[in-house]
C-alpha cells in the first residue's frame, strides 16, 4: 500500500480542507442576503399594500350598514381606483352562519399601489362629498351599527418558499 510519507498529517490536511470548503458554503448565503438587502428589486415604499377591512355588525342591522357603506365607502374606493391609488378591491360576505365569536358580515380586501397612498381615504372622501355634516352624521350611524371592526394589513407569501414575501 502506498501511503503518504507523513501519515499523521494526511487526516489533518483532509480535515482542514473539509473545513475550508464548509466555511465557503456558509458564506455564500450571507453574501447573497447582503446583496439582496443592499439592492432590493423594489423598495418597500413602492410595493403594493394589502389591507383587509372586517366588519361585524349588530344583529339585524347588516342591510342598513351596507347601504351607508355603499353610499360613501364604495364611491371613495372607486375614485381611488380611478386615481391609481387602489389597484383593486373585493367585497366579501359570508355564505353560511358561523359561531358568534367568529361571525363577520363584510370583508373588503384592498390592494393599494403602496403604503403611502393607502392614507388618501379622507382626502378623496372630502372631494367626493362636500356636505361634510351629512357625511359625518351618516358615517357615525354606520359606526354605531358596528359591533367589531379591524383593519388588517396582509402579505402575500410564496407557498413554496420560506414563508416570506
Amino acid at each position: 500500500m502506498n501511503q503518504p510519507k507523513n501519515s499523521r498529517q494526511y487526516p489533518l490536511m483532509l480535515l482542514a480542507t473539509a473545513l475550508v470548503v464548509l466555511s465557503l458554503f456558509a458564506l455564500v448565503p450571507q453574501a447573497r442576503s447582503q446583496q439582496t438587502a443592499a439592492s432590493p428589486s423594489a423598495s418597500a415604499s413602492e410595493k403594493p399594500f394589502l389591507v383587509e377591512w372586517v366588519y361585524k355588525v349588530k344583529w339585524g342591522h347588516a342591510d342598513e350598514f351596507w347601504q351607508i357603506f355603499k353610499k360613501y365607502q364604495i364611491p371613495t374606493l372607486n375614485r381611488q381606483k380611478e386615481l391609481g391609488y387602489v389597484l383593486s378591491y373585493t367585497v366579501y360576505r359570508p355564505g353560511y352562519h358561523t359561531g358568534e365569536d367568529t361571525r363577520w358580515e363584510y370583508r373588503i380586501v384592498i390592494t393599494y399601489r403602496n403604503l403611502a397612498v393607502s392614507r388618501t381615504n379622507r382626502e378623496v372622501t372630502k372631494q367626493l362629498f362636500p356636505d361634510q355634516a351629512t357625511l359625518n352624521r351618516e358615517e357615525n350611524r354606520r359606526w354605531e351599527l358596528v359591533e367589531a371592526h379591524y383593519d388588517l394589513p396582509i402579505r402575500i407569501i410564496d407557498p413554496n418558499g420560506d414563508g416570506e414575501e
